[in-house]
């Protein structure tokens, strides 16, 4: 039986180390995840959001990936991180647009598979008009959001 050799994947300034071969999660092999398998939660900072931490974990230092499904019709108003970050579209279609002011006709489409990069400090906006749509997205924690007006950033439950 042939192995395959790990790909060393670079995203900003951290490294992760994953197969190429499906395996279980092993000092040997890596961590494979199927869907089932994933836990998904209710987002504790941004209620009707869902989460499901793949690896490592945005509220502690180092690399995270994780998946958050965002309900139809949600508008996420103009916020910045402080890490770099890279997404891609898992399901249904994601909408982004740059700036400092929501503004929806600067919304892009982005169907499921699509990719692109989200840069530290950088203010932008999301909706998903069109029906639920599920993102990974990738970075290093401790990481943050931070609302061009605060008076936008969600209500946390008490």
């Amino acid at each position: 039986m042939k192995r395959l050799l790990p790909v060393l994947t670079v995203c900003g300034t951290f490294a992760l180390l994953s197969p190429l071969a499906g395996a279980t999660d092993s000092p040997q092999s890596g961590l494979t995840m199927t869907p089932e398998k994933m836990n998904w939660v209710d987002n504790p900072r941004v209620p009707g959001l869902s989460v499901a931490k793949i690896l490592g974990d945005a509220k502690k230092p180092g690399p995270f990936v994780h998946r958050v499904k965002f309900p139809k019709g949600r508008v996420v108003q103009a916020h910045s991180h402080p890490d770099n970050r890279t997404y891609t579209v898992i399901s249904g279609t994601w909408y982004i647009g740059w700036g400092e002011t929501y503004d929806e006709s600067k919304l892009m489409a982005l169907p499921a598979g699509s990719f692109y990069t989200e840069p530290a400090g950088v203010p932008h906006f999301i909706a998903t008009p069109d029906g639920e749509a599920v993102v990974q997205i990738t970075g290093a924690g401790i990481t943050a959001v931070d609302f061009v007006n605060p008076a936008h950033a969600p209500k946390k439950k008490k």
